[in-house]
């Protein structure tokens, strides 16, 4: 116990200590308890939902501010790529068994959508962003200002106004739409209309507002997006989207321009329509298989080589054939 006289000595110091030094020790006490209620009010934050799986769920993406769970599909993810037909299939006995699977998401059921997801699939849903399809149920709600010239070579399809609050309305049911019937992701195609003769003077700056608004939608459903070819915008819009489906840059020179994708850690979805097919030449399959030449700068990329009609057929660079080969 320490002594009277000791504690009146402590006192007396205490009591001759000037005003500035009181000042200055409250001030550093004050620090020290915001500091440390900081650091507690944080370490709960990052602690609130339990486990690890729980951290993931409620985690952000730092760039594009989407969910965590979201599915984010992994560099040379197996694929097939079917448009032109309605999936008829067996749930127990799916082919070609491969990780995901890209489909029209108009000619599908959910039904087929969860039979592919208890399969242990994921679903990508195509549908046309860019354009205007004069068969699809909501050719209607488009208006003539939203429309400029045919697409070439595709007979009732017109490039739309990107800019358009008509267009992008409709676009935004689509990918609710997507949604509801379970879709994994989007692939909207058509994105790129300002590389074409559209009519409707659309420039690159367009397409990346466009897509920006479309993976905007997209995260408001936890659904992942890819980018549809398009290159000259990779470089502004890679950071939005979580894969990209290119169409033929073995056949134009133009793989490497892709490549950005593979080392941000996104797959290239990567489709080619060789001549002969479905007898494709051996010559012509190295050629888009061998990552030299021609397919230079497609290390990594998920190759799958179709007829144009995106049919089941489909082979892939290790020799594996399936579906049937008809043109349609």
């Amino acid at each position: 116990m320490e002594p009277i006289s000791e504690k009146r000595s402590h006192e007396a110091k205490k009591a001759a200590w000037p005003l500035w030094k009181k000042l200055a020790i409250a001030g550093a006490v004050l620090v020290t308890i915001v500091v440390i209620a900081v650091g507690v009010g944080v370490g709960v934050a990052r602690n609130r939902g339990g486990n690890n799986d729980d951290k993931a769920h409620h985690r952000r993406d730092d760039i594009s501010g989407r969910a965590a769970s979201v599915w984010r599909p992994r560099v040379g993810a197996t694929w097939q790529i079917i448009l032109r037909t309605r999936l008829n299939i067996d749930a127990g006995n799916i082919s070609p068994d491969v990780e995901v699977y890209d489909i029209d998401m108009y000619e599908n059921s959910a039904e087929t959508i969860k039979k592919l997801q208890d399969a242990g699939k994921k679903v990508i849903c195509y549908f046309s962003a860019g354009s205007y399809e004069n068969w699809r149920a909501d050719k209607g709600s488009f208006k003539d200002g939203d429309m400029g010239k045919e697409l070439e070579g595709w007979p009732g399809e017109r490039w739309l106004k990107l800019s358009s609050e008509n267009v992008r309305n409709i676009m935004a049911v689509r990918i609710k739409y997507a949604a509801d019937k379970g879709c994994d992701s989007i692939d909207p195609d058509n994105v790129d209309g300002f590389q074409n003769d559209n009519g409707l003077g659309l420039t690159a700056d367009d397409s990346i507002s466009f897509v920006t608004f479309l993976a905007g939608e997209a995260a408001k459903y936890n659904m992942s997006i890819g980018l549809k070819n398009a290159a000259d915008i990779i470089p502004t819009v890679l950071n939005l989207m979580d894969f990209s489906v290119n169409e033929q840059c073995a056949e134009k020179h133009e793989c490497e321009r892709f490549s950005p994708f593979i080392a941000a850690g996104k797959p290239v979805f990567h489709i080619e329509y060789p001549n002969g097919a479905p007898n494709i030449a051996p010559q012509d399959v190295n050629s888009v298989c061998s990552r030299t030449g021609n397919s230079k700068g497609a290390d990594g990329f998920s190759t799958v080589m179709k007829l144009m009609n995106l049919n089941p057929w489909v082979q892939y660079c290790d020799g594996k054939i399936y579906g049937r080969g008809e043109a349609e």
